[in-house]
């Protein structure tokens, strides 16, 4: 029986010992953020002010005007008028039931963490892609920030800069950008080593390799991790309310907390209606990427 226990218990730590790691670790983690954490914040400032002005922009444009465009820019990425009727109705009924102030919030913050996440997510992939060794280091830490729960991301967000709208997109962004550095990384290294060698051969510098032959080719699997980066960014809207940032999420948040169903019923589906406009539209525009990619390599 003895033996047993000896097999079975896990050396472990004296408590003390471990109070005293966690000690140690939180008040350097402490330190750290009194003594930078200023500077930090000044450095998201010029991304805060985009945010607000993007923000206010969207609230202060007329409701019509916002729809005719968002459908328009979902016809000219489609081609389906279908989809486009199917966006003015969502648009409509999400405004004919109170929430048009908050979906523009959403959809402010959304927009913004996308294009942040194609900004810094897409050189990554191009990295991983022309390096193998970037690859081995980069996909671990990638794997860490997809398994990692995402309540994790706004501790040490919010003990550095405090709660509101950065620390939100912060989150957001970690959280939603390893789709489009993995499928950036995968579709680069997909593209035909024959069209590479063509290209060489008719003297194409590596930088025009890759502007001119292997991110146009791998445009469809890019727009597929950009659908997945914004459907990531959707998921994390309600997490995003409870550090204060507005949209969509803080109604539900809201209905949680104090059982209200048909809150949250009605914002919860004003989300997913975002979620299923987003992902059409940009399905839709990778699949016509690749039918003109098909159609110029037959041609």
């Amino acid at each position: 029986m003895a033996e047993s226990n000896w097999l079975t218990e896990i050396p472990q730590l004296e408590r003390s010992e471990l109070r005293d790691i966690r000690k140690t670790l939180d008040t350097a983690y402490r330190d750290f953020s009194r003594e930078h954490g200023e500077m930090i914040e000044a450095f998201f400032d010029p991304l805060l002010s985009f945010l607000v002005w993007f923000e206010k922009l969207l609230l202060a444009t007329p409701w019509w005007l916002v729809i005719a465009v968002v459908a328009g820019l979902a016809y000219l990425a489609s081609r389906s008028w279908k989809l486009s009727l199917g966006v003015v109705v969502s648009f409509f009924l999400i405004g004919y039931f109170g929430m048009w102030e908050d979906a523009m919030s959403t959809m402010s913050i959304i927009l913004v963490c996308t294009l942040m996440a194609i900004i810094l997510g897409v050189p990554i992939g191009i990295l991983m892609a022309r390096s193998d060794r970037m690859q081995t280091l980069i996909t671990p830490v990638l794997d860490v920030m997809q398994t990692m729960p995402a309540f994790v991301y706004l501790i040490p967000v919010v003990m550095l800069l405090g709660i509101g709208k950065i620390p939100g997109v912060i989150a957001v962004i970690i959280y939603a950008i390893p789709p489009v550095i993995r499928l950036t990384n995968l579709g680069i290294r997909l593209v035909d080593k024959d069209v590479l060698e063509a290209a060489t051969a008719y003297g194409a510098s590596p930088m025009q390799r890759l502007l001119g032959v292997q991110l146009p080719l791998a445009m469809p699997t890019i727009m597929a991790g950009i659908n997945q980066t914004i459907m990531m960014a959707l998921s994390m809207v309600v997490i995003a309310s409870m550090i204060g940032v507005a949209g969509l999420g803080q109604p539900v948040l809201k209905s949680i907390t104090n059982q209200y169903f048909t809150l949250g019923l009605l914002n919860g589906l004003a989300i997913v209606a975002l979620a299923i406009i987003f992902d059409r539209v940009s399905q839709a525009y990778a699949k016509r990427t690749q039918r003109h990619l098909g159609c110029a390599d037959h041609g």
